[in-house]
Parts: structure tokens; sequence; C-alpha cells
């Protein structure tokens, strides 16, 4: 029982750990992404909001991240282990003042180059991080489900897939 309380464990780590990767992906345009109006109505505001998510959650920016995350927002790794709102800002938390975490996102990103496309569909937003060697159409790692409310992309909802495993 207590392999599998360590595995789970684990596997909530490596999810909220493939979750910032793939949200660094954005880092090769986040100078620009600095520029880009948060609360616009267009994909290149879901990529930034997407990008301000990930350095919030390697900052351990938590008021931020309470914002951004609905109340009921789920993220589900490739195992099919649940993370709630609760657990990605207390994970998050634990980063305020330290770069560990940092480090090792980068680090995966430099081995895990993704491409990103994102749908909207009124006011709700897509944005899926894919393989490029494979393209989006053949290859989605995770996907994150933003609804638009009050005037800003929220999070509602994120998918893994075993495919960010390679």
């Amino acid at each position: 029982m207590r392999k599998q309380r360590l595995f789970q464990v684990g596997m909530a780590c490596l999810a909220v750990l493939v979750l910032a990767a793939e949200m660094t992906v954005a880092a090769t345009a986040a100078a620009s992404a600095a520029d880009v109006d948060e609360t616009g109505r267009n994909e290149a505001a879901v990529i930034a909001v997407d990008q301000h998510w990930l350095e919030a959650e390697l900052d351990g920016d938590t008021a931020w991240l309470d914002n951004l995350l609905l109340p009921e927002y789920r993220s589900v790794g490739a195992d099919g282990a649940v993370h709630t709102k609760a657990a990605i800002v207390a994970h998050a938390a634990k980063n305020r003042g330290n770069d560990a975490q940092r480090r090792k996102v980068e680090a995966w990103l430099k081995a895990h180059p993704s491409g990103q496309s994102v749908v909207i569909h009124g006011d709700t937003a897509i944005l899926s991080f894919y393989d490029p060697a494979k393209g989006a159409a053949s290859d989605v790692r995770s996907s994150d489900v933003f609804v638009y409310v009050g005037g800003h992309w929220h999070a509602l909802y994120s998918q893994h897939s075993a495919a960010a495993k390679d």
C-alpha cells in the first residue's frame, strides 16, 4: 500500500512537472507574449495567459494562480490521477524563492520541444501541446481548456497523454 501511495505521489509530481514544462514551451515567444493583452479573445492572448501560468507556478505566485484556476479546475495525468486547483496552488507555493523546479522544467523543455495549437469557439479555448516532428494532428501531449469569464481567460481543465513521456 505504501509503494502504491508513493507511486501516486510521484505521478502527481510528474504530472505537475509535465504541465509546467509544456507551458514553458511558450517561453520561446515570451518576449512577444509580454506585449500581448491577456484579456484578448484570440490565440495570442491564450498563449500569453498560459505562459503567465507557467511563470506563476515556477515563481510561486499563488494569488495569480488562484485567480486563473476556476474552482472546478482539474488536471488529469496520463495515468488518470486527478489534481485539483488546491493541489496545483500548494505545489506552486513550494517554488517561491527556489529555482529548482525552474531548472527541471527548462531541462525537460530542452529535451522535449513542443508545438502549440489553439482552437477558440465562443468563450472556450483549447490549447494543445504536441511533438512538432509528428504534428498536432497525430501527437497531442496535453491540452488545457480555458473559459473566458469576466473579461479574462480562466483555466478549467487540463489533460495529459502518455505521449508526454517520450
